[in-house]
């Protein structure tokens, strides 16, 4: 290799910006001293600097890619993967195709493709959710012998999953001679993104070698998929297994796993092997902390933890919030919401959510008309369903059912269940009999086999002392076949086990134990 060509191949390696490299692709092309082997060699390397490098320009890479005569495979490779892999913006017209153009461009000049030519095609169309160009991509790989490669199956696998057709994403699946861990995980992650929790765990049972990437999917999947007690389940097998450091994600999930079961003493155990571990808790972290102490009733706790985070933003912030509104410490979380906005933090409509549960848990009718109106007019946060159903719970909470009724009459947009069933329960607390009984049936044709509408009108109508009514709604509801449900449960948590249970029974609980506790506290009342 001639010292030059060392020379500018170093240059290229350490070039920082563009200035730099158009000034090396001058000396590149005028230099009378290089040999035309060594001048394409180092235009090609140029070429991936500029077309794959984040200080790199795809515009002047496009600029270079159409002044080379004849563009080996190995540089279209580069185009291909420059351009499938670039930051779309809306600008972008989802028909510009160029990855798949360049393709066609390079088929049609006599080049075939090798297997790194195609997960990058099949990554545009994932990127597009385009199911229809992906299957075309994925004719072109069986046809130029490709189809085992593990790397292009995977992509195939993500493409098929990413468009809705998990079917086909399982077909490559079985169908793959060998697979690496992105190939379960990338199933996992597919039967997940698909809703189907079930199928995910079977994947993740039958897996032989699993990464931290497999145990955050499913951990995550099951606290998604409404299966907490699954999750902590999941993160103890972790544990006992080895082999696998928990990280930030792991962590998180399982405090939302805490937090939805009220597992205090689990959420606490975790804590402690946070500070154990030496994992650094940073913001996300700890909002996970703070929110599963909210949510486990641990309000001081979770106040701690809040105020020993060195940084906290909007969604720090809005976290402790909402534990004050959770816990009726309406005051609290105003005056919490003054010293975010004093930090110069800025609010989101989920803060606005916990100010306003926070209203109507604490009957702060008046906070609840300034934080609806400040939410708009200097926030410039237009108001959702959801903001208004927390007004309406407000107003009709504090008996002011007309003033719900003109704040819904005056939203731009319909009305959902959650809008009108807090109008049904101001009227119900209230006994406004002719307003529920309007709501009521209102709810019942929007949902007809919901009980709990059934329910609450029956509970207006017995208030009132119509119990011909009553007898109506219930043989209307038999008629149709509607059951209250009684399906509740209730979870406590024991020597660090959380134990479920119910009037349907509790196979985990010792029911004889928990009835003589029930019946001595009973004889002391």
């Amino acid at each position: 290799m001639s010292s030059l060509r060392t020379t500018l191949l170093n240059l290229l390696e350490e070039c920082k910006n563009m200035r730099e490299l158009k000034q090396i692709h001058t000396h590149i092309i005028k230099s009378p001293f290089l040999l035309k082997q060594d001048q394409t060699f180092l235009i090609t390397r140029l070429l991936f600097f500029c077309a794959l490098s984040d200080s790199g320009s795809q515009t002047y890479a496009t600029a270079v890619f159409r002044v080379i005569k004849n563009p080996t495979l190995y540089v279209y490779n580069i185009m291909i993967r420059a351009y499938a892999c670039r930051k779309t913006s809306a600008l972008d017209k989802p028909a510009s195709f160029r990855s798949l153009v360049l393709y066609k461009q390079m088929v049609g000049n006599g080049i075939g493709p090798n297997c790194l030519t195609f997960p990058f095609l099949v990554k545009e169309c994932a990127a597009r959710s385009d199911g229809g160009a992906g299957r075309s991509v994925h004719g072109q790989v069986v046809k130029y012998g490709c189809e085992d490669d593990v790397f292009v199956r995977n992509s195939l696998m993500d493409m098929y999953s990413v468009c809705g057709s998990l079917s086909c994403a399982r077909k490559v699946f079985d169908e793959m001679p060998e697979r690496d861990v992105v190939s379960w995980n990338l199933m996992i992650k597919g039967c997940l993104r698909s809703g189907e929790l079930d199928e995910a765990m079977g994947v993740f049972g039958k897996m032989k070698q699993r990464s931290i990437f497999s145990w955050n999917s499913i951990i995550t999947g099951c606290v998604q998929g409404g299966r907490p007690k699954e999750a902590l389940e999941l993160f103890h097998e972790m544990q006992v297994r080895g082999g696998v450091r928990p990280d930030k994600i792991t962590i998180a999930s399982v405090l939302a796993a805490c937090a939805h079961l009220g597992a205090v003493d689990h959420g606490t155990w975790v804590h402690g092997y946070l500070r154990r571990s030496g994992l650094e808790s940073d913001v996300v972290i700890g909002t996970a902390l703070v929110d599963m102490y909210g949510k486990c009733g641990c309000v001081e706790k979770a106040y701690e933890v809040f105020k020993e985070m060195p940084k906290k933003d909007t969604l720090a912030w809005t976290a402790m919030i909402s534990v004050f509104a959770l816990h009726g410490f309406g005051n609290e979380a105003f005056d919490l919401f003054e010293k975010m906005e004093a930090t110069g933090v800025e609010p989101n409509h989920v803060t606005f959510v916990g100010l306003l549960s926070a209203c109507a848990h604490s009957g702060l009718v008046e906070k609840g008309r300034w934080c609806f109106d400040v939410m708009r007019r200097v926030y410039l946060i237009e108001p959702q369903l959801y903001h208004y159903a927390c007004m309406v719970d407000i107003l009709s909470r504090a008996g002011l059912i007309e003033e719900a009724e003109r704040l819904i009459r005056s939203m731009p947009m319909k009305p959902d269940v959650f809008v009108w069933g807090a109008l049904l329960g101001g009227c119900q607390i209230h006994g406004k009999v002719e307003i529920g009984e309007l709501v009521a049936h209102h709810l019942i044709d929007m949902e007809p086999l919901n009980h709990a509408f059934y329910v609450n009108l029956c509970d207006i109508y017995a208030k009132a002392g119509r119990f011909n009514d009553v007898k109506t709604i219930k043989s209307l509801m038999k008629e149709r076949g509607i059951k209250k449900e009684v399906a509740g449960c209730s979870l406590i948590e024991v020597d660090g086990v959380v134990l479920e249970f119910s009037v349907r029974g509790s196979p985990d609980v010792v029911m004889d134990e928990v009835l003589c506790v029930l019946s001595q506290l009973n004889s002391e009342a």
